[in-house]
């Protein structure tokens, strides 16, 4: 049941992550800046559903791995601390800041700046929170371990 409950808080989590990611890319290239600002709002909104969903999600794993170790558990540990710490060092202050720039109609040099690390501090949580997923697939043996293909000799 905790694999369970840590496999839909992680989904939950980097479907959030993924969800704020894209709407942000959408809004700023296709759309106008009254999308741009309600995309900057609606993302504030979503961290209340992305900060437990994290939150769990790193307690659950913290428990599923009390006593593992090995190759998968340490990949997922070590990439969980990266992604926390982009998350509450980077992704969260630029979410409050973006807001309120956009909200002031503020959409100068600083923005996009700012709007640019976001983006690349999220593909970056996006891509190791689904390395992490795909991992604990293989660990809950939902997923077959990749075989590797043995060179043939000359």
């Amino acid at each position: 049941m905790k694999s369970k409950l840590h496999g839909l808080f992680g989904a939950i989590a980097l479907l959030c992550i993924a969800t704020f990611w894209l709407s942000t890319v959408v809004s700023e290239l296709f759309l106008d800046n009254a999308a741009v600002v309600a995309v900057k709002n609606a993302v504030l909104i979503g961290m209340w559903l992305l900060i437990p969903a994290m939150a769990a999600t790193g307690g659950s794993g913290f428990a599923l791995a009390k006593g593992r170790g090995g190759r998968l558990v340490d990949a997922k540990a070590r990439r969980m601390r990266v992604v926390a710490a982009n998350g509450l060092l980077v992704l969260l202050p630029s979410a409050f800041v973006l807001a309120s720039w956009a909200n002031a109609g503020r959409f100068d040099g600083a923005f996009y700046a700012l709007q640019g690390v976001e983006l690349l501090a999220g593909a970056v949580n996006v891509t190791l929170l689904a390395l992490n997923m795909r991992d604990g697939l293989k660990l809950g043996g939902r997923l077959a371990p990749q075989r590797r293909m043995a060179m043939p000799s000359r």
